[in-house]
């Protein structure tokens, strides 16, 4: 297997010194604990907006389809927010329910389809963004063609169609962030030739804590990597792996037994406040984004919901381990 340390990225290490700025140590920021609404559904919860105050929550995730619709949080259906209209309607429920919207989640295949639809409908989903308030807008990093196409070819299929993507949404407050998903995203090497071509401060990190050990790093590389990544960060999704203590620090193979090793936030090998004080130390300010896919292993509505409060709980605990 090739080697996956941290030495094999030391030639982009100067790229992602020139794209960031330190920040001196400091006290936590007023992080918000928010969750993606994939979690709040019926089969769990009697509405989303329901699972919410049963968290104690007022901030979510929330899925764009292609056809753009979203989860209606009170209903659980899916409603459109293509035009401008219905985006605004949709926002004037949020505030009534007293609910943020931090971020959307979008997909989209660069090698795919057609160039000009997959552009618009990015640019589509910022304006969307921008109307409801939402900070960032996820980009997925998964491709179909990313073990076929050569290392230059991905990155500048990636970095023309954002900055195509960025233009057509000069002056929206809302970033971009590139999720470290699947085989390709989770190559540091990727990620920060991408933001050096495109270089602009909307473009950035949905920072997923888990993905890199996941895609097969050991434990003490996935935290350098992390400090490297975080002051790109726009977005975050938290989750967590409990592998097997001989196993932690060695190089796996990509997803290696993840349905087996995925845990609950509080109980895998990551440690959430170390994390945290990357971020902090990083000036990363947005919300702490619970992703926990373990999640999926309950047997039951209410294991389901009292697993989703422990990672709650764990979530604030670790920002109070901070002050």
């Amino acid at each position: 297997m090739k080697s996956l340390t941290l030495l094999s990225a030391a030639a982009v290490f100067c790229a992602a010194a020139l794209l960031s700025v330190p920040c001196a140590a400091q006290d936590a920021p007023a992080w918000k604990v928010s969750i993606r609404d994939v979690f709040l559904g019926k089969n769990t919860f009697d509405s989303p907006a329901a699972g919410l105050k049963q968290l104690g929550l007022d901030t979510v995730e929330s899925n764009l389809d292609r056809d753009y619709t979203m989860m209606d949080l009170e209903t659980a259906e899916r409603v459109s927010v293509k035009s401008d209209d219905e985006a605004k309607a949709y926002r004037a429920k949020l505030d009534a329910l007293g609910v943020r919207c931090c971020a959307l989640l979008t997909a989209v295949d660069f090698s795919a389809g057609d160039h000009e639809s997959n552009i618009q409908w990015i640019v589509r989903a910022v304006e969307i963004a921008d109307i409801l308030g939402a900070q960032a807008v996820r980009i997925d990093s998964a491709m179909k063609q990313e073990r076929e196409l050569d290392f230059d070819t991905r990155v500048n299929l990636f970095a023309d169609n954002l900055s195509e993507i960025l233009k057509r949404t000069e002056g929206k407050n809302v970033a971009l962030g590139i999720e470290n998903h699947g085989f390709q995203g989770n190559n540091l090497a990727f990620l920060l030739n991408i933001y050096t071509k495109v270089n602009s401060p909307r473009l950035g990190s949905t920072l997923d804590t888990g993905n890199f050990y996941w895609r097969g790093y050991p434990l003490g590389e996935v935290y350098g990597i992390l400090r490297l990544l975080a002051p790109h960060a726009k977005h975050t999704h938290f989750k967590n792996i409990n592998y097997p203590e001989d196993q932690r620090e060695q190089i796996r193979e990509a997803g290696w037994k993840y349905a087996e090793y995925a845990c609950p936030l509080e109980q895998g090998d990551i440690d959430t406040v170390k994390v945290l004080q990357i971020l902090r130390d990083a000036g990363y300010t947005g919300t702490l984004c619970m992703e926990d896919e373990s999640v999926g292993n309950c047997k039951t509505r209410g294991e389901r919901a009292a697993q989703l409060e422990r990672n709650t709980n764990h979530m604030r605990a670790a920002i109070a381990a901070l002050k």
